[in-house]
Protein backbone atom coordinates (compact mmCIF):
# COMPACT_ATOMS: atom_id res chain seq x y z
CA UNK A 1 0.00 0.00 0.00
CA UNK A 2 2.71 2.31 0.76
CA UNK A 3 4.74 1.54 -2.04
CA UNK A 4 1.07 2.59 -4.38
CA UNK A 5 1.03 5.58 -2.25
CA UNK A 6 4.99 6.60 -3.12
CA UNK A 7 4.88 5.78 -6.93
CA UNK A 8 1.63 7.76 -7.20
CA UNK A 9 3.30 10.59 -5.88
CA UNK A 10 5.88 10.31 -7.80
CA UNK A 11 3.91 10.56 -10.55
CA UNK A 12 1.44 13.63 -9.58
CA UNK A 13 4.98 15.53 -8.85
CA UNK A 14 6.34 14.38 -12.57
CA UNK A 15 3.12 15.56 -14.04
CA UNK A 16 2.77 18.68 -12.19
CA UNK A 17 6.22 19.54 -12.96
CA UNK A 18 5.42 18.61 -17.13
CA UNK A 19 2.54 20.57 -17.68
CA UNK A 20 2.68 23.57 -14.67
CA UNK A 21 5.43 26.03 -13.66
CA UNK A 22 6.27 25.48 -10.28
CA UNK A 23 6.97 28.99 -9.30
CA UNK A 24 3.51 29.85 -9.87
CA UNK A 25 2.04 27.15 -8.08
CA UNK A 26 3.73 28.16 -4.81
CA UNK A 27 2.04 31.01 -4.70
CA UNK A 28 -1.15 31.23 -3.20
CA UNK A 29 -4.30 33.78 -2.96
CA UNK A 30 -2.14 37.04 -2.03
CA UNK A 31 -3.38 40.23 -1.06
CA UNK A 32 -1.91 41.29 -4.60
CA UNK A 33 -4.30 39.18 -6.10
CA UNK A 34 -7.20 40.19 -3.89
CA UNK A 35 -6.60 44.24 -4.79
CA UNK A 36 -6.71 43.65 -8.46
CA UNK A 37 -9.85 41.81 -8.24
CA UNK A 38 -11.23 44.77 -6.19
CA UNK A 39 -10.14 47.08 -8.69
CA UNK A 40 -11.72 45.34 -11.76
CA UNK A 41 -14.97 45.10 -9.63
CA UNK A 42 -14.69 48.50 -8.89
CA UNK A 43 -14.43 49.81 -12.21
CA UNK A 44 -17.17 47.83 -13.52
CA UNK A 45 -19.52 49.22 -10.90
CA UNK A 46 -18.80 52.71 -10.68
CA UNK A 47 -16.60 53.76 -13.72
CA UNK A 48 -14.28 56.57 -13.48
CA UNK A 49 -10.60 54.76 -13.15
CA UNK A 50 -8.71 53.13 -10.47
CA UNK A 51 -4.88 53.63 -9.97
CA UNK A 52 -3.16 50.82 -7.82
CA UNK A 53 -0.88 49.64 -5.83
CA UNK A 54 0.47 53.68 -5.59
CA UNK A 55 3.85 54.80 -3.29
CA UNK A 56 2.68 58.45 -1.93
CA UNK A 57 5.26 60.48 -0.50
CA UNK A 58 4.57 61.42 3.16
CA UNK A 59 6.42 64.89 3.94
CA UNK A 60 5.95 64.25 7.68
CA UNK A 61 7.70 60.89 7.57
CA UNK A 62 10.19 61.93 5.26
CA UNK A 63 8.92 57.96 3.98
CA UNK A 64 6.54 56.70 1.75
CA UNK A 65 2.71 55.98 2.32
CA UNK A 66 1.22 52.67 0.92
CA UNK A 67 -2.45 53.18 -0.87
CA UNK A 68 -3.52 50.37 -2.15
CA UNK A 69 -6.16 52.11 -4.68
CA UNK A 70 -7.59 55.30 -5.93
CA UNK A 71 -11.18 55.37 -7.41
CA UNK A 72 -11.46 58.47 -9.43
CA UNK A 73 -15.53 58.94 -10.63
CA UNK A 74 -16.47 62.28 -12.29
CA UNK A 75 -17.44 63.07 -8.77
CA UNK A 76 -15.43 62.01 -6.37
CA UNK A 77 -11.88 60.12 -5.37
CA UNK A 78 -12.01 57.30 -2.71
CA UNK A 79 -9.12 55.76 -0.97
CA UNK A 80 -9.88 52.03 -1.01
CA UNK A 81 -7.46 49.66 1.52
CA UNK A 82 -8.45 46.48 0.76
CA UNK A 83 -7.90 43.88 4.02
CA UNK A 84 -7.51 40.43 3.15
CA UNK A 85 -8.75 39.14 6.36
CA UNK A 86 -9.87 35.47 7.03
CA UNK A 87 -11.94 34.47 10.03
CA UNK A 88 -14.42 36.71 12.75
CA UNK A 89 -13.48 40.35 12.58
CA UNK A 90 -14.27 42.34 15.82
CA UNK A 91 -13.14 45.23 17.49
CA UNK A 92 -11.23 45.46 20.81
CA UNK A 93 -11.47 47.99 23.15
CA UNK A 94 -8.32 50.06 22.28
CA UNK A 95 -9.89 49.93 18.57
CA UNK A 96 -7.69 47.49 17.27
CA UNK A 97 -9.06 44.55 15.27
CA UNK A 98 -8.99 40.97 16.06
CA UNK A 99 -9.50 37.95 13.68
CA UNK A 100 -10.08 34.88 14.45
CA UNK A 101 -9.22 32.34 12.45
CA UNK A 102 -12.52 29.27 11.88
CA UNK A 103 -10.39 26.49 11.76
CA UNK A 104 -7.19 26.91 14.05
CA UNK A 105 -8.51 29.14 16.54
CA UNK A 106 -5.63 31.75 15.95
CA UNK A 107 -5.98 35.10 16.99
CA UNK A 108 -3.66 37.95 15.28
CA UNK A 109 -4.08 41.67 15.80
CA UNK A 110 -4.07 44.37 13.33
CA UNK A 111 -4.46 48.29 13.59
CA UNK A 112 -7.61 49.85 12.87
CA UNK A 113 -7.51 49.94 9.26
CA UNK A 114 -10.10 52.63 9.44
CA UNK A 115 -7.74 55.20 11.01
CA UNK A 116 -5.21 53.81 8.74
CA UNK A 117 -6.92 54.88 5.76
CA UNK A 118 -8.02 58.46 6.99
CA UNK A 119 -3.89 58.93 7.49
CA UNK A 120 -3.64 58.07 3.61
CA UNK A 121 -6.79 60.38 2.68
CA UNK A 122 -4.39 63.17 4.23
CA UNK A 123 -1.28 62.37 3.02
CA UNK A 124 -2.71 62.24 -0.50
CA UNK A 125 -4.84 65.08 -0.13
CA UNK A 126 -1.42 66.93 0.70
CA UNK A 127 0.76 65.47 -1.90
CA UNK A 128 -2.17 66.58 -4.35
CA UNK A 129 -2.14 70.04 -3.50
CA UNK A 130 1.98 69.85 -3.67
CA UNK A 131 1.50 68.96 -7.41
CA UNK A 132 -1.44 71.82 -7.78
CA UNK A 133 -4.16 70.19 -7.24
CA UNK A 134 -6.54 71.66 -4.63
CA UNK A 135 -10.08 69.86 -4.15
CA UNK A 136 -13.37 70.64 -2.75
CA UNK A 137 -13.72 69.94 0.67
CA UNK A 138 -15.21 65.94 1.38
CA UNK A 139 -14.31 65.37 -2.33
CA UNK A 140 -11.82 62.78 -1.33
CA UNK A 141 -12.56 60.07 0.83
CA UNK A 142 -12.13 56.58 2.20
CA UNK A 143 -13.44 53.27 2.44
CA UNK A 144 -12.23 49.55 3.54
CA UNK A 145 -13.55 46.39 2.00
CA UNK A 146 -12.84 42.78 3.27
CA UNK A 147 -13.40 40.56 0.23
CA UNK A 148 -12.52 37.63 1.43
CA UNK A 149 -15.42 35.40 1.63
CA UNK A 150 -13.76 33.28 5.02
CA UNK A 151 -14.10 36.54 6.54
CA UNK A 152 -17.19 37.78 8.76
CA UNK A 153 -17.51 40.48 10.91
CA UNK A 154 -19.26 40.10 14.76
CA UNK A 155 -22.61 41.02 14.21
CA UNK A 156 -22.75 42.15 17.34
CA UNK A 157 -20.33 44.77 17.04
CA UNK A 158 -20.92 47.98 15.20
CA UNK A 159 -18.69 48.91 12.77
CA UNK A 160 -17.79 52.53 11.20
CA UNK A 161 -19.74 53.07 7.78
CA UNK A 162 -16.39 53.21 5.50
CA UNK A 163 -16.33 49.24 6.16
CA UNK A 164 -17.78 47.24 3.58
CA UNK A 165 -17.95 43.67 4.81
CA UNK A 166 -17.39 40.60 2.43
CA UNK A 167 -21.44 40.52 2.53
CA UNK A 168 -22.37 43.91 1.85
CA UNK A 169 -18.88 43.79 -1.07
CA UNK A 170 -20.83 40.86 -2.80
CA UNK A 171 -24.30 42.70 -2.74
CA UNK A 172 -22.91 46.09 -4.14
CA UNK A 173 -24.70 47.36 -7.20
CA UNK A 174 -23.91 49.89 -9.97
CA UNK A 175 -24.89 53.34 -8.53
CA UNK A 176 -26.87 55.82 -11.11
CA UNK A 177 -24.26 57.89 -12.83
CA UNK A 178 -26.71 61.28 -11.57
CA UNK A 179 -24.98 60.69 -7.76
CA UNK A 180 -21.79 61.41 -8.36
CA UNK A 181 -21.29 64.14 -10.76
CA UNK A 182 -23.04 66.89 -9.47
CA UNK A 183 -21.85 68.53 -6.27
CA UNK A 184 -18.66 68.46 -7.25
CA UNK A 185 -19.59 70.34 -10.48
CA UNK A 186 -21.46 72.45 -7.94
CA UNK A 187 -18.47 73.48 -5.92
CA UNK A 188 -16.93 75.22 -9.43
CA UNK A 189 -20.24 77.25 -9.76
CA UNK A 190 -21.33 75.88 -12.96
CA UNK A 191 -17.42 76.97 -14.55
CA UNK A 192 -17.20 73.80 -16.87
CA UNK A 193 -13.90 74.51 -18.25
CA UNK A 194 -12.43 75.04 -14.60
CA UNK A 195 -14.30 71.51 -13.48
CA UNK A 196 -13.00 69.76 -16.37
CA UNK A 197 -9.04 71.09 -15.30
CA UNK A 198 -8.50 70.04 -12.43
CA UNK A 199 -10.35 66.55 -13.27
CA UNK A 200 -7.89 66.20 -15.88
CA UNK A 201 -5.19 67.40 -13.91
CA UNK A 202 -6.27 64.57 -11.05
CA UNK A 203 -5.96 62.28 -13.25
CA UNK A 204 -2.51 63.15 -14.29
CA UNK A 205 -0.78 63.62 -11.13
CA UNK A 206 -2.54 60.42 -10.18
CA UNK A 207 -0.86 58.48 -13.52
CA UNK A 208 2.23 59.72 -12.45
CA UNK A 209 3.01 59.14 -8.92
CA UNK A 210 4.96 56.58 -8.05
CA UNK A 211 3.52 53.24 -7.70
CA UNK A 212 4.74 49.81 -6.65
CA UNK A 213 6.22 47.45 -9.77
CA UNK A 214 3.29 44.64 -11.18
CA UNK A 215 3.97 41.37 -12.03
CA UNK A 216 1.60 39.55 -14.57
CA UNK A 217 1.83 36.00 -14.14
CA UNK A 218 -0.32 33.01 -15.67
CA UNK A 219 -3.37 31.37 -14.59
CA UNK A 220 -4.55 34.95 -13.71
CA UNK A 221 -1.51 35.75 -10.89
CA UNK A 222 -0.76 38.92 -10.24
CA UNK A 223 1.86 40.35 -7.69
CA UNK A 224 2.76 44.19 -7.03
CA UNK A 225 6.27 44.40 -5.31
CA UNK A 226 10.08 45.71 -6.20
CA UNK A 227 11.62 44.07 -9.64
CA UNK A 228 15.39 43.38 -8.16
CA UNK A 229 17.19 41.87 -11.27
CA UNK A 230 17.69 39.09 -13.88
CA UNK A 231 18.81 35.61 -13.13
CA UNK A 232 20.34 33.23 -15.89
CA UNK A 233 22.91 32.50 -18.50
CA UNK A 234 25.79 35.83 -19.54
CA UNK A 235 24.47 35.78 -22.96
CA UNK A 236 20.77 36.25 -21.91
CA UNK A 237 21.73 38.94 -18.77
CA UNK A 238 24.09 40.61 -21.74
CA UNK A 239 20.93 40.85 -24.20
CA UNK A 240 18.59 42.21 -21.33
CA UNK A 241 21.23 44.74 -19.88
CA UNK A 242 19.25 47.80 -21.27
CA UNK A 243 16.17 46.58 -19.47
CA UNK A 244 16.77 48.51 -16.80
CA UNK A 245 14.19 50.85 -14.05
CA UNK A 246 15.44 54.06 -15.88
CA UNK A 247 15.20 53.27 -19.04
CA UNK A 248 11.82 50.70 -19.32
CA UNK A 249 8.69 51.05 -18.32
CA UNK A 250 6.32 47.71 -19.83
CA UNK A 251 7.80 44.27 -20.28
CA UNK A 252 5.98 41.75 -22.39
CA UNK A 253 7.01 38.21 -22.53
CA UNK A 254 5.82 36.80 -26.18
CA UNK A 255 5.37 32.77 -27.36
CA UNK A 256 8.63 30.70 -27.75
CA UNK A 257 10.05 30.82 -31.02
CA UNK A 258 12.52 28.52 -32.97
CA UNK A 259 16.17 29.80 -33.07
CA UNK A 260 18.71 27.21 -34.88
CA UNK A 261 19.37 23.51 -34.10
CA UNK A 262 15.79 22.87 -32.97
CA UNK A 263 16.20 25.63 -29.65
CA UNK A 264 13.26 27.02 -28.66
CA UNK A 265 13.60 31.25 -26.75
CA UNK A 266 11.59 33.30 -25.63
CA UNK A 267 10.68 36.78 -27.13
CA UNK A 268 10.78 39.36 -24.76
CA UNK A 269 9.28 43.11 -25.83
CA UNK A 270 9.96 46.23 -23.81
CA UNK A 271 8.81 49.85 -23.93
CA UNK A 272 11.17 52.45 -23.61
CA UNK A 273 10.18 54.76 -20.89
CA UNK A 274 8.47 57.69 -22.05
CA UNK A 275 8.51 60.81 -19.19
CA UNK A 276 6.14 63.03 -21.03
CA UNK A 277 3.94 59.92 -20.13
CA UNK A 278 2.60 59.67 -23.51
CA UNK A 279 3.71 55.91 -24.12
CA UNK A 280 6.01 54.61 -26.75
CA UNK A 281 4.47 53.53 -30.26
CA UNK A 282 4.39 50.26 -31.57
CA UNK A 283 7.35 51.00 -33.66
CA UNK A 284 9.73 51.96 -30.72
CA UNK A 285 9.16 48.67 -28.74
CA UNK A 286 12.27 46.63 -28.67
CA UNK A 287 12.90 43.23 -28.68
CA UNK A 288 14.81 40.56 -27.63
CA UNK A 289 15.71 36.94 -27.15
CA UNK A 290 16.65 34.78 -24.39
CA UNK A 291 16.50 31.51 -22.53
CA UNK A 292 13.24 30.00 -21.01
CA UNK A 293 16.18 29.24 -18.14
CA UNK A 294 16.22 33.03 -17.31
CA UNK A 295 14.63 34.65 -13.87
CA UNK A 296 13.05 37.44 -12.60
CA UNK A 297 14.08 38.08 -8.94
CA UNK A 298 10.83 40.17 -7.82
CA UNK A 299 9.97 40.74 -4.28
CA UNK A 300 6.85 41.03 -3.36
CA UNK A 301 4.89 43.93 -0.88
CA UNK A 302 5.16 43.59 2.35
CA UNK A 303 7.41 40.34 2.32
CA UNK A 304 10.80 40.27 3.19
CA UNK A 305 10.98 37.49 1.17
CA UNK A 306 12.71 37.70 -2.58
CA UNK A 307 11.22 35.28 -5.02
CA UNK A 308 12.55 33.49 -8.57
CA UNK A 309 9.84 33.75 -11.82
CA UNK A 310 11.16 31.74 -14.68
CA UNK A 311 10.21 34.14 -17.78
CA UNK A 312 8.27 31.15 -19.12
CA UNK A 313 5.78 32.37 -16.15
CA UNK A 314 5.31 35.92 -16.40
CA UNK A 315 2.96 37.54 -19.34
CA UNK A 316 4.29 40.97 -18.34
CA UNK A 317 6.11 43.16 -15.88
CA UNK A 318 5.74 46.90 -15.47
CA UNK A 319 8.20 48.84 -13.81
CA UNK A 320 7.67 51.94 -11.88
CA UNK A 321 9.66 55.25 -12.68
Amino acid sequence: MWFEILCGLVVFRLLRRFFYDDDILEIETTDSDSKFLVASRIEKLYGGKVYLGLRIPDADTGSRQNIDMVLVTKGEAVVIAVKNFSGFVGIDADGSWVCTSKSKYKTERHPDPVVETKRQVAVLESYLEQRGVTLPEGYLSGKVVLPNPNCRTIHSISFPSEVISFDEWIQLKPEPKSMFSGWFKDAFRGEKKMYDAVHQKLHFVLSTAPVWDRLELKNNKNLLGEFMEFKGKQEDIQALRNTKRSKVSWLIIQKSAMFGLGRSKLQVLYSPRDYRNEGASVSEWKEVTVRHSTEVLFQPQNSNKVQKFKLSSIISMSLSA
